[in-house]
């Protein structure tokens, strides 16, 4: 089974339809799309349903890969592609967005290897050229759009002038191509690759991660600290001018933490009220107890998120600097 793994943002909605209308029922390969949505609720799998003889849906976690399926990210979900099943993360955002295109051409060619086929369509930017470099790095197919009749074309140029592409295509030869890459195919059995384990690749996973931090930032502009030494007395620096000795650091990084935290502990705080004033109003409604039980409930999960924050907010914290005076003090 071939994986055929497709990206696109502005005009994309079109483009992947006119792809999607011209493959056949029996394709041997899984379909794996990443459009452009951000958190919006998204349409696309019923467009793309209708569009062909394919059944598109957004996959749930853990759901098993089939050929002659067709798999949407959902809003607000990077998908990635593991050795037989689909996996969806709230990871960080890449290249602005979520869903993003490099994660799943990466976590694709990670798992399938050279048989994975890669797609990028119309789009800005060049949201999917990193992941098309590791598609065809790893032994699989890059397929571009021709820019010349894309709505936006960096996307696809990006890739031409930054990867070794295979073919360029007009979206009315896409399918054909596709549906003949797959049947090219010459094992039947995908190619687990394992990863080589390095520390680039580590840190793309698509997760939320705690690697090292590059550089120590300031707490009042934002910009990189230098470190320097006056005898046993450290000091930290910006390039503009501000100092911090490394006790004041101390002290200036738990009061930023504090705020970010008291910042989404109001933000629970008010998304459970809104959601309360609409289970409310709704309480009364016949007609919108399905409405109510949704809005009730994402009430009570804001509410029960709110009680992690509390914890942090109220525990207590090591100060070192305190803590060494003390004892300096005690001897």
């Amino acid at each position: 089974m071939a994986i055929i793994a497709i990206g696109a943002s502005a005009g994309g909605v079109d483009a992947l339809r006119e792809v999607v209308a011209g493959l056949p029922a029996d394709l041997n390969a899984a379909v794996f799309v990443t459009l452009h949505i951000g958190a919006h609720r998204s349409d696309l799998p019923w467009l793309l349903s209708r569009a062909g003889l394919l059944p598109a849906t957004h996959p749930v976690d853990g759901e098993a890969i089939r050929a002659g399926h067709i798999y949407v990210a959902p809003p607000d979900h990077h998908m990635l592609v593991e050795a037989g099943l689909v996996r969806l993360t709230k990871g960080p955002r890449e290249n602005w967005a979520r869903p993003a295109i490099d994660p799943l051409f990466r976590s694709a060619a990670r798992a399938y290897g050279a048989n994975v086929i890669g797609v990028i369509q119309t789009g800005g930017l060049n949201d999917g050229t990193a992941g098309m470099y590791e598609v065809k790095a790893r032994g699989g197919t890059a397929v571009v759009q021709d820019p010349a009749e894309a709505v936006t074309p960096n996307m696809p140029q990006s890739v031409i002038d930054n990867v070794a592409v295979d073919h360029i295509v007009k979206l009315a030869q896409m399918a054909a191509l596709l549906t003949g890459l797959v049947d090219d195919q010459k094992s039947t059995r995908p190619r687990i690759v394992h990863p080589t384990g390095d520390a680039q690749e580590k840190g793309m996973t698509a997760e939320f991660t705690l690697n090292r931090p590059v550089a120590v930032t300031c707490p009042d502009c934002g910009g990189a600290l230098r470190r320097s030494e006056l005898g046993k007395l450290t000091q930290y620096s910006c390039h503009i001018g501000h100092v911090y000795t490394a006790e004041v650091m101390m002290s200036v990084q738990f009061l930023t933490m504090e705020r970010a935290l008291e910042t989404a502990l109001r933000s629970l705080g008010e998304r459970a009220e809104l959601c309360r004033e609409m289970s409310v109003k709704l309480a009364d409604d016949p007609d919108g107890e399905a409405a109510y039980k949704h809005w009730a409930a994402a009430k009570d999960e804001a509410l029960d998120q709110t009680e992690p924050l509390r914890a942090l907010l109220t525990r207590p914290w090591l100060h070192p600097a305190e803590t060494s005076s003390r004892e300096r003090h005690d001897c």
